[in-house]
This record gives structure tokens, sequence and C-alpha cells, in this order.
């Protein structure tokens, strides 16, 4: 099994620096029953800039689009993240 580690600071995606790095995982995240959770907002942001800069990672592009979706996410959530 491939186990890929990922360090606050580096960029998404191709790894080229972009205006979306990876965070500090306490800054962008919450606990819920014992189990800590990144926010949404910064969890479509960093899926993203992952799948438009790298064709390996198209399917968080996918996972994006599944999240609208199934949450029924309003057009002003893009307020939330980096343009």
């Amino acid at each position: 099994m491939r186990i890929e580690f990922l360090t606050a600071g580096d960029f998404p995606g191709d790894g080229k620096p972009k205006p979306v790095a990876l965070p500090d995982p306490a800054a962008v995240s919450f606990e819920a029953e014992e189990i800590r959770y990144i926010t949404l907002p910064k969890r479509v942001e960093l899926k993203l800039a992952s799948g438009m800069t790298s064709l390996g990672r198209v399917k968080d592009l996918a996972d994006v689009l599944e999240l609208i979706k199934v949450l029924r996410l309003p057009a002003e959530f893009a307020e939330q993240l980096d343009p």
C-alpha cells in the first residue's frame, strides 16, 4: 500500500507554487466526536487547486462536482474560496 504524506506549505496537484497551499491542519479543521475534519471550503479549494494543475488528479475535480451536487452547494459558496 502506498502512503502519501502532505506537508503544510506544499502546493497541491503539480507541486508548483500557486495561490493555494496546503494549510496547517489546526487552522482549517474542526473536531466532531473526537475526530478532526478539514472544513468544507478548504477541502473544496484544495481539490480544485489539485485537479486544475495535474492531469493525474482530475478525479479531484469530479469529487468537487459530486460535493456540489450532493450537498446542493449554492453559488455563494464560491465566495469562501480563494479566487
